[in-house]
């Protein structure tokens, strides 16, 4: 997958926490949607036509069209027609041959070597370069971007870490043979990681940026730039024509992509209020649209549409605020003495989400509470012994009472005697958004914990996750989501020099096993199996992040249209449909 596990998802807040609302129990999951499939019928393609799509979102999109700089998942979803990864991977996103780039490791000379396909060129025309791949290193390390992609994993290159500092002028572990105009770079490691064969692993970056058209941007300047946010450059089968900042994007095809013409004339990809799209999807308005799964049981009987789905690695949660992040030191740093620092409270607050209940309640089994912070979808490195957190208000009692959280009333108080009121920052969604969470509070108020919204309301998303991000003060918990890398290392998420570890914990065992999981012994699959299985019950116990819910991720797609497919094999990175492949049938 192109993107690493950072992805702070609205899209998903808007999807999977939304869903909530449209749940089934796990079991249901299993039997009630079989039928879906992850590609449309393919049929003889023509030549022509305008494809309109939908961006499911209530609120503007930010627009910032560069995967060095982007952390949101709608502006990623908006790029999807233009914004290819450089390397293909098959369908359990081993690396393969043929992409734009092909990618070979090698664990002794502690390398990676990247040959650019000589027929890839950005949208206007110019040839993708050496050195491309790596200005796309120094926008993240170089501290003028402010860049959140800078992670603990990717300073693995030789070189980086001392970049970032401002101790060297270049990344001395990207070597160029070819010079910078050249077609291969070659990347050299502190140490070889063994997710490193596959993509989203973290440790190397799989996107380019034109280097010949943002040079002349200072690095400060560089996300408010007209050229990534007005007129970015791609070099997948579409280009941007026309933007309207925050509403919708048009694409016509690059005449310069290294596989070929595309089929369309034009794609358009329009932002549209969650609450609007069972509406549109009936009435055809989009051509392709994603279902608000708790909308699903209006929809599914819809004419001249195919529903498509898969479960995508990805996941929403309940985090405790416990530290802040410092800039300066690039790293988490803990608070003994903050509000949520106490496991019994965590753990209390865990048992009081009614999940399960939630689910039964708007379910049309599509959505499923989900256990552990490392989803089924990992095969083995998923622990199945691990329940998770189910509702049990008379556990989290007990847990409340014996560390000392005294009942005043209503509500309890904290064991130094002060008033307990804590802060929940949760995104807005569909109309079933509120309520859900209202829930929540509800059964939080039964073990007397008094649960406020941040701001007395659901936030807008953009808001909800500058102040995340920002550590804001009015913020205890918050609900959150993520979508995750295909590869399942966990650094990027919650390791101690993480910018996206939110709930900014940081503990020696925590580290030791985020090590452990990625170290040289972790080239043997079974002891990299044992230190995730240790990781997930460590979690499990600390719950400074509690899992909370995953779903299947349906697509109504036009049925006049083919192509169109979530396979990864098939895809361009991030789970997004290759569109050099999806056109109208003849």
């Amino acid at each position: 997958m192109k993107k690493s596990k950072l992805v702070a998802m609205t899209a998903l807040m808007s999807g999977v926490a939304l869903t909530m609302a449209a749940c089934g129990n796990s079991n249901q999951n299993q039997t009630a949607n079989t039928h879906f499939k992850e590609s449309v019928p393919k049929k003889a393609i023509k030549k022509g036509g305008h494809v309109s799509v939908a961006v499911e979102v209530d609120t503007p999109f930010t627009g910032i069209f560069n995967d060095e700089l982007s952390t949101n998942a709608t502006d990623t979803e908006v790029m999807q027609y233009g914004d290819e990864s450089l390397f293909a991977t098959d369908d359990i996103y081993n690396y393969r041959k043929g992409g734009a780039a092909d990618i070979s490791i090698d664990k002794d000379a502690k390398t990676a070597t990247i040959k650019i396909n000589p027929k890839v060129k950005w949208s206007d025309g110019q040839p993708l370069v050496a050195k491309d791949y790596e200005y796309a290193y120094e926008i993240i390390a170089n501290k003028d971007t402010a860049s959140q992609r800078y992670t603990s994993s990717l300073a693995d290159l030789v070189g980086l870490e001392e970049y970032h500092e401002g101790k060297a002028n270049t990344i001395s572990g990207i070597e160029m043979p070819d010079g910078e105009n050249g077609r291969t770079v070659v990347l050299h490691f502190k140490e070889m990681k063994p997710g490193m064969t596959q993509s989203g692993n973290g440790y190397i970056w799989e996107q380019a940026a034109p280097y010949h058209y943002l040079k002349d941007v200072p690095f400060k300047k560089l996300i408010s730039s007209n050229k990534i946010r007005k007129q970015p450059l791609f070099y997948g089968p579409y280009k941007v024509s026309k933007v309207v900042r925050g509403q919708s994007v048009s694409w016509v095809p690059n005449k310069y992509y290294y596989k070929g013409q595309p089929k369309l004339d034009k794609i358009t990809a329009s932002v549209i209020s969650p609450n609007s799209v069972a509406q549109a999807i009936k009435s055809r308005k989009y051509d392709v649209m994603g279902v608000i799964n708790s909308q699903w049981q209006n929809v599914k009987n819809t004419k001249q549409v195919n529903f498509i789905a898969n479960i995508p690695l990805a996941y929403s949660y309940l985090g405790f605020k416990v530290g802040k992040w410092n800039a300066k030191l690039g790293e988490n740093v803990m608070n003994d003495h903050a509000k949520m620092n106490n496991k019994a409270l965590r753990q209390a607050i865990a048992y009081g989400m009614n999940v399960n209940e939630v689910y039964k309640r708007y379910s049309s089994g599509l959505s499923f509470r989900i256990p552990t912070l490392i989803p089924k979808q990992y095969g083995p490195y998923f622990d199945k012994n691990i329940k998770g957190y189910t509702y049990n208000i008379k556990k989290g009692n007990e847990l409340l009472d014996k560390a000392g959280y005294k009942k005043k009333g209503t509500y309890r108080v904290q064991p130094n005697g002060k008033p307990l009121t804590i802060h929940l920052a949760t995104m807005t969604g569909s109309s079933v958004q509120e309520p859900i969470i209202q829930n929540y509070i509800q059964q939080w108020k039964k073990m007397g914990l008094n649960v406020k919204l941040t701001g007395g309301r659901l936030i807008e998303s953009n808001s909800f996750y500058d102040k995340v991000q920002n550590d804001a003060p009015e913020v205890d918990m918050f609900i959150g989501a993520w979508s995750l890398s295909s590869e399942p290392s966990q650094n990027d998420l919650y390791g101690k020099n993480a910018p996206f570890n939110y709930s900014r914990f940081v503990t020696k065992k925590n580290t030791e096993l985020l090590d452990d999981m990625d170290s040289l012994k972790a080239f043997n699959k079974d002891y990299r199996i044992k230190k995730f299985h240790e990781w997930q019950k460590y979690m499990d116990d600390e719950a400074y992040v509690v899992p909370v819910a995953n779903s299947y991720s349906i697509t109504a797609v036009n049925n006049k249209l083919t192509g169109y497919s979530l396979k990864p094999s098939m895809s361009m990175g991030g789970g997004f449909p290759n569109w050099y492949y999806v056109g109208y049938a003849k």
